[in-house]
């Protein structure tokens, strides 16, 4: 430590270097995904969620293209197979997304707010969390598809 500043000449800094509570919350993360199958876990949660996903859009007649690894998905409201660009997404129904982002935060889930990002399951994301995701997501596409049926009649 007597190379470390103020007493040495190496200087190191950040907000919670070397603090205790997060030295302390990083070792616990490490120990918790260190345990066998914790990522076949998390990766098995996410399929549900964006499995259940696609099947409610389906159901609703919404195009919705879904990706995920690990613990990461996406949410793209397209007919398109394959998303991979930023013009992939471009070319996305980012108005439907935005409709979507905020008929869920309304219902109480919080996705990322933007077409651009991605989404995240955790560890502590239970079946029920996942359950309860999809079941509200159903009634928002089943509304989406309504109002996109009101505007194909306006138009």
């Amino acid at each position: 430590m007597a190379t470390i500043a103020p007493l040495g000449p190496v200087y190191q800094a950040g907000t919670l270097s070397g603090n205790p509570i997060a030295m302390t919350a990083g070792l616990a993360t490490l120990e918790l995904i260190s345990a066998p199958g914790f990522y076949q876990e998390l990766e098995a949660k996410t399929l549900s969620l964006v499995q259940g996903l696609k099947k409610a859009a389906v159901a609703a007649d919404i195009p919705l293209h879904v990706v995920s690894i690990g613990g990461m998905f996406g949410l793209f409201f397209t007919t398109a197979n394959n998303i991979a660009t930023e013009t992939d997404v471009k070319a996305c129904d980012i108005n439907r997304f935005k409709q979507f982002f905020h008929a869920m935060l309304k219902a109480g889930i919080y996705l990322a707010p933007s077409a651009f990002e991605i989404g995240f399951v955790s560890a502590v994301h239970g079946q029920s969390e996942i359950d309860k995701t999809i079941a509200i997501a159903a009634d928002v596409f089943m509304e989406l598809n309504k109002s996109q049926s009101i505007q194909q009649l306006c138009a």
